[in-house]
């Protein structure tokens, strides 16, 4: 028996991202407000800890937590491209509507266009959080990784 956990598994809500065992993901924005439950589901998806911003390599994919008050998304979002290996994805994760910190959809929505990225699907992935999955041109029109 492995000792990561089934990606079928849908009681993991870290199912919904679409990682896959082996890859690499880099956390930024991580703080204690932070879905604990999402974090170690990535790892048991994965089988491999999440790597922080001193991370000297490529990732498969960016974890961003991101409230409104923790300054330019545009910014932020291009210093996580920075991060990605070609074709992997950025999962923003924002607060949801009403919580402290909520970042307005249009919002997300200007911050990637202007970042160089597409927007493919929301999801709301725990009681708090809701995530944006965005992926750069090339790796929109080819699906991206899975």
């Amino acid at each position: 028996m492995s000792a990561t956990a089934d990606p079928a598994d849908k009681s993991n809500p870290a199912h919904r991202l679409g990682f896959e065992a082996g890859q690499i993901v880099q956390e930024l924005g991580y703080d204690e407000d932070c879905d604990q439950e999402l974090r170690e589901g990535i790892e048991e998806i994965t089988g491999e800890e999440l790597v922080d911003e001193d991370y000297d390599d490529v990732a498969d994919g960016v974890l961003l937590w991101h409230r409104e008050e923790d300054g330019d998304l545009t910014d932020v979002l291009v210093d996580a491209l920075e991060y990605l290996a070609e074709g992997g994805l950025i999962w923003l994760l924002t607060p949801k509507t009403g919580r402290d910190g909520h970042v307005e959809p249009h919002e997300i929505a200007e911050a990637a266009k202007t970042a160089g990225l597409a927007h493919t699907s929301s999801v709301s992935l725990a009681k708090d959080w809701s995530g944006t999955r965005l992926a750069s041109p090339k790796s929109a029109k080819t699906g991206g990784k899975r």
